[in-house]
């Protein structure tokens, strides 16, 4: 399943689901969770077990409420037979959450997304996931609600940029991910109307490991597909490394267009092929 895009979009919108499912986005995520208010939760569930129930034209996960919370059997009863894409679970707080989701969801469980960085006792199990790593289908993280645990006034700077605490969580998250050998997948960009620093976040998360991204607004769809998707010239090198490789059986290091490239490179030219479907 690529996941460049994953789409929010409330649960008890069910008009928003098809505009929802044309925007482009590789998923989306039918909240059940904090876009739904109490009252609305059931009318939420229906819409989307009806959604799910009629082959929706695009992989479609349920965000669930936390495991914690009094709303969470009837979540889970209500999916239970619609067989969503798979279950974002927040509130996780390493593989012990997810393993207690597993016993709650029952052997059909379908693969989980946690969002791994909502409670201070999340950051110290990021390091867990790789125990559950078959039950994930990624790893993805979020600013706003840590803060509020504890007692923070932002997440960001002035200028947008993440606070030092958390560009420690981001990272934590992404190296979690890459230990459990999933999908590394971004937090929203909450400035719908900011294109230029959408697209700015889009490309420094892809830099720096992350291999798709939340969203919020249809818009944004479009910008993040386009970062995460290798361009031609980046597909045309990683196959020359390739083949520059194959060429050379047995030697560890070569020249390339004036430059060297090694074994790391190989294994960087090897994932991007295969990120773009191209092997």
């Amino acid at each position: 399943m690529r996941l460049r895009s994953l789409l929010f979009v409330p649960g008890d919108r069910p008009e928003r689901f098809p505009k929802a499912a044309a925007s482009g986005a590789d998923a989306l995520i039918l909240d059940l969770e904090d876009s739904v208010a109490a009252e609305s939760k059931a009318a939420a569930r229906n819409a989307v077990a009806a959604w799910l129930s009629a082959a929706p034209p695009v992989p479609s996960f349920v965000r669930i409420n936390p495991l914690d919370s009094e709303h969470v059997g009837a979540d889970l009863r209500a999916v239970a037979e619609a067989a969503p894409a798979g279950l974002v679970l927040p509130k996780a707080e390493g593989a012990g959450s997810v393993a207690r989701l597993l016993e709650r969801a029952g052997a059909n469980c379908p693969p989980i997304l946690p969002i791994a960085t909502e409670t201070p006792a999340a950051i110290f199990a990021l390091g867990s996931y790789a125990a559950q790593a078959d039950r994930l289908v990624g790893l993805t993280w979020g600013a706003e609600d840590l803060p509020a645990a504890i007692g923070a006034a932002t997440s960001r700077e002035e200028d947008g940029r993440y606070t030092a605490p958390y560009e420690m969580v981001r990272a934590l998250t992404l190296f979690g991910a890459h230990a459990a050998g999933v999908a590394a997948i971004e937090t929203v960009f909450p400035n719908i109307a900011d294109a230029e620093g959408l697209a700015a976040y889009v490309a420094r998360g892809r830099r720096d490991g992350f291999t798709g991204m939340m969203a919020i607004h249809p818009s944004q769809i479009e910008t993040i597909n386009r970062g995460f998707s290798p361009t031609e010239a980046e597909i045309a090198h990683a196959r020359a490394i390739i083949s520059l490789f194959a060429a050379n059986p047995g030697v560890g290091a070569l020249k390339l267009e004036g430059k060297m490239v090694d074994r790391p490179h190989l294994k960087q030219a090897e994932a991007l092929l295969a990120r773009a479907g191209a092997l």
